[in-house]
Order: C-alpha cells, then sequence, then structure tokens
C-alpha cells in the first residue's frame, strides 16, 4: 500500500527564487526565462527590490520584504529558496533564520568550493554586474575571501551593466556578450594567477560558454548554483 502524504499546496518545485522587480529582456539562461531551468521553480517578485536599488544603493530597508516573500514561498512548497541577485548575499543569514529551509542566496557562494578544486598556486576570479559597489561586507557574507580578484562589466563595458542595472526594456545581446569577454580577458590578464571564475551576476548565465571557450577556464555561474541546490533538495532516484 502506498500512503501519499501533504501539507503543501504546490508540490514539485522544490527551489523558490525570490526576484527583483524588474522589467529588462530575459532570454534563455537567465534566471527569470522559466525555460533556463531543467526542473520546476516557483518565481516570487519582491516589490520596490529594483536592481538599482539593490546592487548601487544597497538593499538596506528590503529585508522584511524579502523574508515575507520567502515565507509565502515556502508556505506554497518550496524546499529551499534562493535570489535572483548576487548582492543580497548580505541577506543569507537572515533568510535562513526565518524560512526554516535551506537558503542559498548568492552565486558568490560558490567560490569556496571552486578554490578546493583548484591546483595549487591557482586562485577564483569573480565577475560581477558592478565592481564599484560589491563591498568587502558582499564578499564575507558569501565567504568569499577578502583578495579574490573581482572585475565587472561596468568597468568600460557598453551594454551589459547599462540595460541591466538601468532596468531598460531593451538588451543588445551581442554587446552585451561582449562585455562579459572584455571583462573577463582584463581580470585573467591582471591576475594570471586565475584558474576559474564565478559568475555573481545571474543575468550573465547566457553568457557562460563563450567567456570558459574563450578564457579556456571553468566558469562557475548561477545556474550552476542552483542546479547543484536543487540535486540536494530533491535528490534523483536511480
Amino acid at each position: 500500500m502506498t500512503i501519499a502524504k501533504g501539507g503543501k499546496n504546490v508540490y514539485g518545485a522544490a527551489v523558490g527564487i525570490l526576484m527583483l522587480e524588474s522589467r529588462f529582456p530575459r532570454i534563455p539562461g537567465d534566471v527569470g526565462n522559466a525555460t533556463t531551468w531543467p526542473f520546476p521553480v516557483m518565481f516570487k517578485v519582491v516589490p520596490s527590490a529594483s536592481p538599482e536599488r539593490v546592487v548601487l544603493q544597497g538593499p538596506d530597508g528590503l529585508q522584511s520584504a524579502f523574508i515575507e516573500a520567502a515565507q509565502e514561498l515556502v508556505r506554497t512548497g518550496v524546499d529551499g529558496i534562493t535570489t535572483n541577485c548576487g548582492f543580497l548575499a548580505l541577506f543569507q543569514d537572515d533568510l535562513a533564520s526565518a524560512c526554516g529551509v535551506p537558503v542559498a542566496s548568492s552565486s558568490l557562494m560558490q567560490v569556496p568550493w571552486v578554490q578546493a578544486i583548484l591546483a595549487p598556486g591557482k586562485r577564483v576570479g569573480v565577475l560581477t554586474v558592478s565592481a564599484a559597489t560589491l563591498t568587502p561586507a558582499h564578499l564575507t557574507a558569501a565567504g568569499v575571501p577578502a583578495d579574490t580578484p573581482v572585475g565587472g562589466t561596468d568597468e568600460a563595458g557598453k551594454e551589459f551593466t547599462r540595460a541591466i542595472i538601468g532596468n531598460e526594456m531593451e538588451l543588445d545581446v551581442d554587446l552585451a556578450r561582449q562585455d562579459l569577454l572584455d571583462a573577463g580577458r582584463r581580470l585573467v590578464a591582471a591576475n594570471p594567477d586565475i584558474g576559474a571564475l564565478v559568475l555573481e551576476c545571474t543575468n550573465m548565465v547566457p553568457y557562460s560558454a563563450d567567456l570558459s571557450a574563450e578564457l579556456g577556464m571553468p566558469v562557475f555561474d548561477f545556474y550552476s548554483f542552483v542546479t547543484w541546490f536543487q540535486a540536494g533538495l530533491s535528490p534523483r532516484k536511480f
């Protein structure tokens, strides 16, 4: 006899994703494009949490809104919470304390894991949408060493940072890709001991394969992070 147990409103979506309030295009690979994920996820938009507010101004004052949204996702049926902005590492402890389920707030949390697999003398580099505002506090919250090399698409980029942070209605995908490639080349040229990259920004995922091919090294992004997370929340049966 097989007994099914209840307790949730929705089943089969282990991962809940807290979304910034935005309107920019979300192409395949982007966290907010549902076709990106090979498994069901649930989204919850946090009102007033714009990219500019969270990335440039800081998320102070939004903590309660994120906690409330996360708790709603848990009540609906998710088994773990993540967010669609690496800068929300600042809320990791608060969300984990308030939700009662595992929380993986930021792609930056991969840095220590990736460092552990690199050859001696190699280290991880980070690419972000805004190197100017990614502070030591963000790195500390995600467990990232303070001396980790960081580069950003805001440094001489033409499209990616402006369109994402500016919340624009159009995105030139080719120019955005070029911004990622240029930023990656600059970062590695300035730090030749880099052996792998971690991408802070969840919107960078569509360009990871091109970046890896260009630099000849592994690239870890929000997709690798959440697929790992989901694999623990819903282990595959063999």
